[in-house]
């Protein structure tokens, strides 16, 4: 085999060209193609890190308004069982000042027939006295006449109770 000089600068200016009409004709097109894949991707991937960053921060409020929400519950809560509380000790209090209230007025009305019944006696205790004083100053004194004055006003004072 020969090689001339001749033949190997042929192919090589061929050669040349076929690359410059190749790189010409396809490899832009490829190259275009690509450059459009990759932006493409490129925005995909943006978009996506956007969307995250959307649903971490949506998510992060979600969670901040849950908090909220928790701590507003329990809030109402403590606030229920403190008026509960007030209210069933208010109650409570009423029913024992009502009931001390009660026993009181009883003590009272006690108390006052104690000394109606006290002051009735002593009426009816002064009225005896008087009664039998002035049968005996109105008799003679006698022991026999006394005795029978006495079992009168005996059985006058069974028949007035």
């Amino acid at each position: 085999m020969q090689f001339s000089l001749g033949t190997i600068l042929a192919q090589i200016v061929i050669f040349l060209i076929l690359m410059a009409l190749v790189a010409w004709k396809a490899v832009g097109p490829i190259a275009r193609v690509m450059e459009k894949r990759r932006k493409y991707i490129n925005n995909q991937i943006n978009e996506a890190e956007g969307n995250r960053d959307e649903a971490q921060k949506y998510l992060d409020q979600q969670k901040s308004e849950l908090d909220k929400m928790r701590r507003e519950s329990r809030d109402l809560i403590e606030q229920a069982k403190s008026q509960a509380a007030a209210e069933s000790k208010s109650i409570i209090d009423a029913a024992k000042n009502r009931s001390d209230l009660l026993i009181k007025e009883a003590h009272e009305e006690i108390d006052s027939e104690k000394a109606k019944a006290i002051a009735s006696i002593r009426d009816e205790v002064a009225d005896l006295s008087v009664m039998l004083a002035s049968k005996v100053l109105e008799k003679e004194i006698n022991a026999k006449d006394y005795t029978k004055e006495i079992d009168q006003l005996m059985k006058q004072v069974g028949n007035q109770q």
